[in-house]
C-alpha cells in the first residue's frame, strides 16, 4: 500500500487548471522576461486585488531566492534584518541572506512570532557604528510552526517599524493558508496596507514554482528587476509564472485551494484531539506539529510520509503533517484512523 503523504505541500505538481492553461498556450510566442501580456494580466491584477494600484509586482522563482534578492535590493551593506528565531532566513535558507553580508538578527516574541516589544529592544541593543544596524523586520504570515499574525499584531509591528525606521517585509509563501485560515481577521488588502513588501506564495499553493513580489513602498521599488537579475532570478520563460499567478487569481481558486488545505488539516487536527496527541503548537493553517513517542513516530512511518521537526528532552519528538491543495479528504480520514489507532 502506497504511504499517505504529508511530508509537504509542493510534492505534487500543479494544480489542474494551471497545468490544463499551460498546455493551452504552450506553443504560443511571447516576449520573454516577464514582459509578455499573461505576466502584465496577472501584475495588474494583483494591484488590484491588493488595493495598491501604484505597487510593483514582480514573479520570483521560489521562497529563498525572493527573500534573499528583496533583502539585497533594499539594505545597505552595513543593514541587518530582524527575525523570528524560528524565521525561515534564519535557519531553513543555509546562510542565504547572511551570505549576500546581512546579518540576522534575532527578536523574541512567542507561538513563532516576532513581538513589537522584541523588535524594538533588538533596535535600541544596535546603537553605534561598530554594530549592524537594524533596518528591516522579516515576519512570515503563516509562521514557520503555522500560527498566525492579527490584524491588532501587525499593526503594532507596523508601528514599531515606523518608530524605528525599519522596512516591513513578509514572507507570504504559504499566505494563503493564513488568510483562509479560521479565525484570521487579515484581509490581503490589509496585508498590502501595513506591509513595505510581501509575496504571494504560488509554489506551496497550486503552482508547479513561483511568488508575486509585491513591493508596496515605492521608495523600495527603483532597480528592482536589476537585482533579480544580478542574483539570478529573472526567468527567461517569466511568462510561465506569470501565467500560472493569472489563472489562481482571475476567479479566486487560489484562495479556494489554500481554504481547502486548512480544511484537510481540520480534519488531521480532529483525530488527534480524540486521541489525545499533544500539540507542540496549536494552528489554523495547514501545518499540524503532533507530539509523539518514539514507538507511535515509528509506527505512523509504517503508513505515513511525514517530516521529524525536532527532538523533546523527554525522549519525545515533534513531527509535522502537512497538507496542500491537492489533498484528497479520503486522505486526510486515513490519517485520522491511524492517529486514532495509535
Amino acid at each position: 500500500m502506497d504511504k499517505l503523504f504529508f511530508m509537504n505541500d509542493y510534492g505534487e505538481g500543479a494544480h489542474p487548471l494551471v497545468m490544463q492553461r499551460l498546455m493551452e498556450t504552450n506553443l504560443e510566442h511571447t516576449c520573454g522576461y516577464g514582459l509578455d501580456a499573461y505576466s502584465l494580466r496577472a501584475q495588474e491584477l494583483i494591484r488590484e486585488k491588493t488595493g495598491q494600484p501604484g505597487a510593483a509586482v514582480h514573479m520570483m522563482t521560489g521562497g529563498t531566492s525572493a527573500n534573499m534578492i528583496a533583502l539585497c535590493a533594499f539594505l545597505r551593506p552595513y543593514e541587518a534584518a530582524i527575525a523570528a528565531e524560528g524565521g525561515h532566513i534564519n535557519v531553513h535558507e543555509t546562510g542565504a541572506v547572511e551570505g549576500s553580508g546581512h546579518k540576522v538578527l534575532v527578536a523574541e516574541g512567542s507561538e513563532g512570532k516576532v513581538s513589537a516589544e522584541g523588535v524594538r529592544a533588538v533596535c535600541l541593543r544596535h546603537t553605534d557604528e561598530h554594530m549592524v544596524h537594524p533596518r528591516l523586520l522579516y515576519i512570515s504570515q503563516p509562521t514557520e510552526i503555522g500560527t498566525v499574525y492579527s490584524l491588532a499584531e501587525l499593526r503594532a509591528l507596523r508601528a514599531v517599524c515606523d518608530e524605528q525606521g525599519l522596512i516591513l517585509f513578509v514572507d507570504g509563501a504559504r499566505l494563503g493558508s493564513a488568510l483562509t485560515s479560521e479565525g484570521c481577521d487579515v484581509t490581503l488588502r490589509d496585508l498590502a496596507a501595513l506591509a513595505d513588501c510581501f509575496y504571494i506564495g504560488g509554489t506551496k499553493n497550486g503552482l508547479l514554482f513561483g511568488e508575486a513580489m509585491v513591493i508596496v513602498n515605492p521608495v523600495l521599488q527603483k532597480d528592482f528587476r536589476f537585482m533579480i537579475k544580478n542574483r539570478g532570478g529573472m526567468m527567461a520563460k517569466g511568462r510561465l509564472c506569470g501565467l500560472m499567478f493569472l489563472t489562481a487569481l482571475e476567479h479566486d481558486d487560489y484562495f479556494a485551494w489554500a481554504r481547502h488545505a486548512n480544511e484537510m488539516a481540520d480534519i488531521v487536527r480532529g483525530a488527534m484531539r480524540r486521541a489525545g496527541i499533544p500539540c507542540y503548537q496549536e494552528t489554523v493553517t495547514n501545518q499540524i506539529f503532533p507530539i509523539v513517542t518514539e514507538a507511535q513516530r515509528k509506527h505512523l512511518e509504517e503508513r505515513v510520509a511525514f517530516e521529524r521537526w525536532s527532538d523533546l528532552p523527554d525522549g519525545r519528538c515533534v513531527i509535522r503533517f502537512v497538507t496542500s491543495w491537492a489533498t484528497r479528504r479520503e486522505e486526510a480520514e486515513a490519517l485520522a484512523g491511524v492517529l486514532e489507532a495509535l
